[in-house]
C-alpha cells in the first residue's frame, strides 16, 4: 500500500510513476484527496473541541467545587461530545474509503526498470550455461513422464478435473527430492530458515501482500469458513511477522517454505492447458526476507542468486530477465524472471520470480523495525520463487531426456535418489 503523506505531497511524481504501468492505474488517485482533506479537517476540528472540552470540564469542576452553577458549561460540554462524536465518525468513513482506495492501487514502479506494456519489454540481464545438444527430435514432458510411468493426467482428471496431475512412482519420487535438494540448498548453502506454514489463510493475511482485493477471482475460498488456500507461499511467510516491530539487529532476517499452491487460473483459459506448466494444484519452494530499506536493492540481487544457484547445480540453462513497467506484479517494485530452456518447446519459460515490493506490503501488514529509541519504520519485503518444483520437474525431463526415451539424473540430485542415475532404465 502506498503512504497516503507521500501521495497527498508528491501527486504528480506518483501519477506519473503508475502511468508507466498503463492500464489506468494512476486514475485512482484522482479521487483520493476529496475524502483525505476531509479527514484532516475532521480530525483537526475534532483535536480542538476535544482540548476545549478539556478546559470547560475543568472549569466545570471549579464552579461546582465553590457550590456556582455549572449549568451552562455542563451542555456546552454535551453539544461538544456530540460534535466530536459526528466529527469521529466522519474522519473514520474517510478513513475507510482512503483504504479501500489504496488497497487497489498498486505499486510505484522502481526508476530502474524498462518502459513498456507487456513481456516483449522486458530485458534481458544475463544467460548462465549451454543448451542440450539433442541428436533427436527432443520429447515433451509429458510424453516422458507418461511413456516412462511418472505422470498421469487421465487419473487426475478423474478424480479432481483438468488442470491436476498425479505423480507416481519414481516421478513421486523426483518431485520429492528436487523439493527436499532445493530447502536443503537454501538452508544449508544460502542461510535461510525454514518454515513449514499453513496452507489455509485469512483475509487480513492476503489483504497484507496484495492478492486482496484486487484479485480475488484468482483464489480458492472456503465456502463455509473464512479461510482461502494459499496461492504461494509469500502469503503465509510474509504475514508471519504483521502487526510486529522488529529488532533492527535482527534484518535482514531470511526464510524459506516448501508449500503446494493453489490457483484458479481463472484467466488463463486456452494457455498451456497440457502438461504440468500451469495448474491448479503445483508445488513450490519460497524465498521470503524482512530487510531495512537501505538494503534491499542488494539483497534482490542476493535472492535472485540464491534461486540461479539451484539450476545451476543441476546445470539446467537459463536466462535472468528484468521485467518491464507493464508487465510486472501488482504489488512488486522491481522483478527479475529466472526462465529455464525447454526444448521441446524451443523457448524459455519462467520458473522463479523475484521481486522487491520495497515497503508497499509492510505497510498493508504492519510490519516496522526499531532503530534504537527512534520510531519504528516499515521494512522492505522481499520473495521468489526457489524454485516451482513442477516447472523444474519439467526441464529435468527435458534437458536431460536421452535418445533411447529414458532421463539421465543429474549429479546432484541423485542422493535424493537414493543414487540413481537413469530414470527409465532397465534393472
Amino acid at each position: 500500500m502506498l503512504d497516503i503523506k507521500y501521495i497527498r505531497e508528491h501527486l504528480e511524481t506518483v501519477k506519473t510513476r503508475l502511468e508507466r504501468r498503463g492500464q489506468g492505474t494512476a486514475d485512482a488517485l484522482d479521487g483520493l484527496l476529496i475524502p483525505e482533506e476531509e479527514r484532516r479537517r475532521c480530525l483537526s476540528e475534532s483535536e480542538m473541541l476535544k482540548n476545549k472540552k478539556k478546559k470547560l470540564s475543568a472549569e466545570v469542576g471549579r464552579l461546582k467545587q465553590q457550590g456556582q452553577e455549572a449549568t451552562r458549561e455542563m451542555e456546552e460540554v454535551k453539544t461538544i461530545n456530540a460534535t466530536i462524536k459526528e466529527l469521529d465518525d466522519k474522519s473514520a468513513a474517510c478513513e475507510d474509503q482512503i483504504l479501500q482506495t489504496l488497497l487497489g492501487i498498486p505499486n510505484l514502479p522502481d526508476d530502474s526498470i524498462p518502459d513498456g506494456a507487456d513481456e516483449s519489454a522486458n530485458q534481458e540481464v544475463r544467460l548462465w550455461g549451454q543448451k542440450p545438444e539433442l541428436s533427436f527430435a527432443p520429447k515433451t514432458h509429458v510424453e516422458i513422464g507418461e511413456k516412462l510411468g511418472l505422470l498421469d493426467f487421465k487419473r487426475a482428471a478423474k478424480i479432481a478435473g483438468s488442470r491436476f496431475a498425479v505423480y507416481k512412482g519414481v516421478g513421486a519420487e523426483l518431485l520429492r527430492g528436487l523439493i527436499n535438494f532445493m530447502i536443503d540448498v537454501q538452508t544449508r548453502e544460502n542461510g535461510y530458515q525454514e518454515l513449514y506454514p499453513p496452507f489455509l489463510v485469512n483475509k487480513e493475511s492476503m489483504q497484507g501482500t496484495g492478492q486482496l482485493p484486487k484479485f480475488e477471482e484468482e483464489l480458492f475460498k472456503m465456502r463455509d469458513d473464512p479461510y482461502y488456500l494459499i496461492p504461494t507461499a509469500e502469503v503465509p511467510v510474509t504475514n508471519f511477522h504483521r502487526d510486529e516491530v522488529l529488532k533492527e539487529e535482527s534484518l535482514p532476517i531470511c526464510y524459506t517454505a516448501y508449500t503446494p499452491c493453489f490457483r484458479r487460473e481463472a484467466g488463463s483459459y486456452g494457455k498451456d492447458t497440457a502438461g504440468l506448466i500451469r495448474q491448479h494444484q503445483f508445488d513450490k519452494v519460497e524465498l521470503v526476507k524482512f530487510v531495512r530499506p537501505e538494503q534491499s536493492d542488494t539483497e534482490l540481487e542476493s535472492l535472485v542468486q540464491n534461486a540461479e544457484s539451484i539450476l545451476q547445480k543441476l546445470g539446467l540453462h537459463y536466462r535472468v530477465v528484468v521485467l518491464c513497467a507493464g508487465d510486472m506484479g501488482f504489488s512488486a517494485a522491481k522483478t527479475y524472471d529466472l526462465e529455464v530452456w525447454l526444448p521441446s518447446q524451443n523457448t524459455y519459460r519462467e520458473i522463479s520470480s523475484c521481486s522487491n515490493f520495497t515497503d508497499y506490503q509492510a505497510r498493508r501488514a504492519k510490519i516496522r523495525y526499531k532503530k534504537g529509541d527512534s520510531k519504528p519504520e516499515f521494512v522492505h519485503t522481499l520473495n521468489g520463487s526457489g524454485l516451482a518444483a513442477g516447472r523444474l520437474f519439467v526441464a529435468v525431463l527435458e534437458n536431460f531426456q536421452q535418445k533411447d526415451g529414458t532421463v539421465r539424473v543429474p549429479e546432484a540430485l541423485r542422493p535424493y535418489l537414493h543414487g540413481q542415475e537413469v530414470i527409465g532404465k532397465a534393472h
